[in-house]
């Protein structure tokens, strides 16, 4: 099996490149791209569908020949929700930096004639889960509930110090609706601030897989299968991006039955 850690390769250019070759599963891919003004990443969609994640920075985007002007606005991914362009199967774009930006190319099977849109921030309201130090704030970007792509899922968390998140543990790799849903997941990690670490744990019941990672900024992380609760230390809140596809566009998990009664 591949690393379920992925460090990324350097500071400028295309740090991170997940496929599904490397990962060595079916679905997800992610790329990162550090970029500087006036730098350009452009790519053909071929048979995948793509969400562009403006991490951090601004970008001139076009997708399928259209323009979609700069995109982008936050500096640091713990200020501020994100934009986003997605881009459907048998099609191209184009991201032109104009600050320095960090891209997030989360890709995954396409398919269904969908259109290119942006997605500004807002679009999703950012909202809160659970309870004391499991508490965290969710940014969905791309949900099941839009309608609007074929497989691809896509959200981003920020994890306060201290805090766990991912958690109770769940999982989500069985192709069993409406109980649950079989879905590869990647998480793109940022600490603030930049030099802390946390941790991510991924299992399943019987053990066959189980690794624990220290996780540090900018690492990404691989789920093909099992639970996969993260946890950051103090002094350090935690942030991921995560990328999530399957046979079917449904988020639906199981939660370890051990850990459930923390749910009460």
């Amino acid at each position: 099996m591949p690393k379920l850690l992925v460090k990324p390769n350097g500071s400028h250019g295309r740090v991170t490149h997940v496929t599904p070759e490397t990962a060595g599963w079916t679905y997800v891919g992610f790329d990162l791209h550090r970029m500087k003004p006036g730098e350009i990443v452009a790519a053909e969609t071929g048979s995948r569908e793509v969400c562009l994640v403006f991490v951090t920075g601004k970008g001139t985007a076009t997708a399928g020949g259209e323009s979609f002007g700069v995109l982008g606005e936050r500096m640091s991914v713990f200020e501020g929700q994100p934009h986003a362009l997605y881009v459907p199967a048998d099609s191209n774009w184009s991201v032109t930096a104009e600050t320095e930006l960090e891209l997030a190319v989360c890709s995954a099977p396409g398919g269904g004639g969908y259109a290119a849109r942006a997605i500004p921030p807002g679009t999703h309201p950012q909202i809160s889960r659970g309870k004391g130090s499991n508490v965290r704030h969710v940014t969905n970007i791309m949900p099941e509930d839009d309608g609007a792509a074929h497989s691809l899922l896509v959200v981003e968390v920020i994890t306060p110090e201290g805090h766990t998140s991912s958690y109770p543990p769940h999982k989500h790799d069985r192709d069993d609706l409406p109980n649950e849903s079989l879905l590869e997941e990647t998480y793109y990690h940022r600490l603030n601030p930049p030099q802390g670490f946390a941790f991510q744990r991924v299992y399943t019941d019987d053990r066959s897989l189980d690794e624990a990672m220290a996780v540090e900024d900018g690492d990404v992380t691989l789920v093909p299968k099992g639970y996969h609760p993260c946890a950051t230390c103090h002094g350090y809140d935690l942030y991921y991006l995560n990328v999530m596809a399957g046979p079917k566009r449904v988020w639906k998990f199981h939660n370890a039955a051990e850990h459930e009664w923390l749910l009460k």
